[in-house]
């Protein structure tokens, strides 16, 4: 059942209580503090408070730009709905419940810190989508960043290829996996659907694969991905290659209690 969406109240209202967030979270900081926060990475005050930078709740923990017109307004709350689902078929349920800032213009979504991506996890605490990315693949990409973070202890860490590949396989991204014939379970190949494949053999989504290293660090995949788009599909294609190999997306929880333990990536996962 998807959650019941309450209605948002005035705009002035909204950017009056926003604001005052604002001054609460900011109030620690020196002053100079404060404005380089808000000048230097307006993503981050923007997240903390989106009525300061102008924009309205369309829902609880639903932003976006001001007057939008009411089809604009639903195509922002079912792509979250959906993205909610997504996350929350595959993780079980979840934990996360990352604030929501959704542009419709180029001009919001700069405003609020945004560059060239379609959508960006700020904080592990808030996922931000640009006009080209308010729908369920990239809203539900960024909120399994998120998930993921929340459930991961302080320290535990996992590769960056990993994260981007697990948010891929989450999402659903027809970019960069074959579409799975039935979301949220191993589908069973048909007899001849795949030379060489067994009948009753898990579906290989993958388009591109690689048997060599992945980007582990953060910057390594802004790197590698800015060169080659095919960085997340072979990232993708391991991911998901693992999670079908281990009986499905509860190993990913398997994986992330270990970590919790104290055991590493590599020897959880062999990789």
């Amino acid at each position: 059942m998807m959650p019941k969406w309450r209605r948002a109240g005035s705009r002035g209202g909204t950017a009056r209580r926003g604001r005052m967030w604002l001054l609460v979270a900011l109030a620690a900081l020196p002053v100079t503090a404060a404005a380089v926060v808000a000048v230097a990475y307006p993503s981050l005050a923007a997240t903390t408070c989106p009525g300061c930078y102008g924009l309205e709740r369309l829902a609880e923990g639903v932003y976006a730009e001001p007057g939008l017109p009411p089809h604009r307004k639903r195509q922002v709350i079912s792509a979250v709905e959906e993205a909610e689902r997504r996350v929350r078929d595959f993780y079980g349920g979840r934990r996360a419940s990352p604030r929501i800032l959704a542009c419709l213009s180029d001009r919001c979504y700069r405003r609020i810190g945004g560059g060239g991506e379609r959508g960006v996890a700020v904080l592990n605490r808030a996922v931000m989508l640009s006009p080209s990315g308010v729908d369920p693949v990239i809203a539900s990409h960024e909120m399994s960043h998120v998930e993921l973070h929340v459930r991961l202890d302080s320290g535990a860490q996992v590769p960056q290829w990993f994260n981007e590949g697990l948010a891929v396989l989450v999402s659903g991204d027809p970019r960069y996996l074959a579409p799975d014939p039935a979301p949220g379970t191993l589908a069973e190949r048909t007899p001849g659907t795949a030379p060489g494949t067994a009948a009753g053999a898990p579906a290989d989504r993958c388009l591109a694969s690689t048997d060599g290293p992945l980007p582990a660090t953060l910057d390594a995949w802004l790197r590698a991905a800015g060169a080659d788009r095919n960085t997340y599909a072979r990232a993708a294609c391991r991911v998901s290659r693992w999670v079908t190999a281990n009986g499905g997306p509860h190993v990913v929880l398997d994986l992330v209690r270990r970590l919790n333990e104290g055991e590493t990536f590599g020897a959880v996962t062999g990789m």
